[in-house]
C-alpha cells in the first residue's frame, strides 16, 4: 500500500465514544459497574461487572453457551475469547456495542464455560480448523448469514479462519495481533531461543507431566499466564476468579492440550478437517474489511504488525494501543476495542 493510503487508513476514530463509561449503558440484560481509572494506568478490574442470564443452543457438535445483548434486528457482532480467558473479556465491550444498536453475541468456545460437546464419541479436538467450523455452525443455528467478527488469541485465529475461508459470512474483522492462521508445517521450523522461551507452556503441554500438571493446577497456571501476558494489567482476584470458573468445563483440559500438541504436530487432527487445514497451510489472504490492534505491553508471543499487514488485501487499518495494554486487549482496553468494531465496516 502507498503511504497516502496508509495515512488515510490510520486516521483516528471520531469522538463518538470518547466520553463513554459503563454508567452510560444499561442494555440487553447486562449488569455492570463503572470502572475506576482508565486504560492509561491499566487498572481495569471489572469491579463485579457480569453478563445477565446466558443462553444455550445446539450448534453442530456443540451445545453452545453464549451471552447476548442489543436489539434482535441489529447488525450482528460475534466476539470470540482466547486461552486462558472467557467471555468476560467482553463484559464492557458488549454493552457499548449494544447501546449503538448492534446485536452482540459472545459464545464460549468448546472446552469453556457452559459450552458442551454433545456426544461422548466426539474427539476433544482443539486444532485450529475445528473452532472455525464451530463458529460457522453457531451462526447457522442462529440463522445469521453475516456478522462482524472480533477476537484475540484463539478467538482472533478463529475469526481469521472464517474470514479467510468463508468471507461471504463476514462483514468485517477486528483482530488483536493480526494474522494468526498457522500450520503444522510452519510450526516445525525452530525459532530463536528468546522466542522459544515465550512458548514454554506449549512444550510443557507436550508432555504427560504437563497435561497432568495443567489438570491439577489449572487455576494457578492460568493466573500465571494472565500475569505474564499482561504484565501491566492490575487485575484483582475477583476478576480472575470470574473467568476461572469457565476452566472447570469437563473438556477444558483435553481441548487445550489437543490444541497445543496439534500445533507441534505431536497429534494429528481429524481427517474430516484435512482439506480445511490444507487451505490454511497456504496462508490465505483475508479480503474482508479489517482492523488489527496491538497493545503496547503484550507479553504473550505475537507477530509484528509489519509481518502480517500484506495478508489483509481488502480495506485495512492497524492501530497500536498505548497505556500498558497487554494480551487480553478487549478487557484491558474495552473502549478502544469497541471503537474498532464500530469503525471496521466504514473504512
Amino acid at each position: 500500500m502507498s503511504d497516502p493510503v496508509n495515512v488515510r487508513r490510520r486516521r483516528l476514530l471520531g469522538t463518538s465514544l470518547a466520553g463513554l463509561t459503563l454508567a452510560d449503558f444499561a442494555f440487553g440484560g447486562f449488569v455492570h459497574a463503572q470502572s475506576a481509572g482508565g486504560t492509561q494506568g491499566n487498572t481495569r478490574t471489572g469491579n463485579g461487572a457480569s453478563f445477565g442470564p446466558l443462553k444455550q443452543i445446539d450448534a453442530g457438535l456443540l451445545n453452545v453457551g453464549y451471552a447476548e445483548a442489543g436489539p434482535k434486528n441489529g447488525p450482528v457482532v460475534i466476539l470470540l475469547h482466547g486461552w486462558p480467558y472467557d467471555i468476560h473479556s467482553y463484559v464492557e465491550v458488549a454493552p457499548m456495542l449494544a447501546a449503538s444498536g448492534y446485536r452482540v453475541l459472545v459464545p464460549y468456545l468448546r472446552g469453556y464455560g457452559s459450552t458442551r460437546i454433545l456426544s461422548d464419541d466426539t474427539p476433544r479436538n482443539g486444532q485450529q480448523a475445528v473452532t472455525a467450523v464451530d463458529l460457522v455452525a453457531f451462526m447457522d443455528a442462529l440463522k445469521i448469514d453475516r456478522a462482524i467478527l472480533g477476537g484475540y488469541d484463539w478467538g482472533a485465529r478463529t475469526a481469521n479462519i472464517v474470514a479467510a475461508l468463508w468471507p461471504e459470512r463476514v462483514k468485517g474483522l477486528v483482530s488483536v495481533s493480526g494474522y494468526l492462521i498457522g500450520s503444522q508445517e510452519a510450526n516445525r521450523k525452530p525459532l530463536p531461543p528468546q522466542a522459544e522461551l515465550q512458548w514454554w507452556y506449549q512444550f510443557y503441554f507436550a508432555t504427560e507431566r504437563g497435561a497432568q500438571g495443567y489438570a491439577e493446577n489449572r487455576d494457578a497456571f492460568n493466573k500465571l499466564i494472565w500475569q505474564l501476558a499482561s504484565p501491566k494489567w492490575n487485575f484483582d482476584d475477583a476478576t480472575y476468579e470470574r473467568s476461572a470458573a469457565s476452566f472447570q468445563n469437563p473438556d477444558h483440559v483435553a481441548v487445550v492440550i489437543s490444541n497445543y500438541r496439534w500445533r507441534l504436530g505431536l497429534v494429528q487432527g481429524e481427517a474430516k478437517y484435512d482439506s480445511l487445514e490444507q487451505q490454511l497451510a497456504a496462508a490465505p489472504a483475508i479480503t474482508v474489511p479489517t482492523i488489527t490492534l496491538e497493545g503496547d505491553a503484550n507479553g504473550a508471543p505475537h507477530p509484528a504488525p509489519a509481518a502480517y499487514a500484506k495478508k489483509f488485501t481488502g480495506k485495512y487499518l492497524h492501530r497500536d494501543i498505548d497505556g500498558g495494554i497487554g494480551h487480553n486487549l478487549p478487557q484491558e482496553a474495552p473502549k478502544e476495542f469497541a471503537q474498532a468494531v464500530l469503525q471496521v465496516t466504514h473504512l
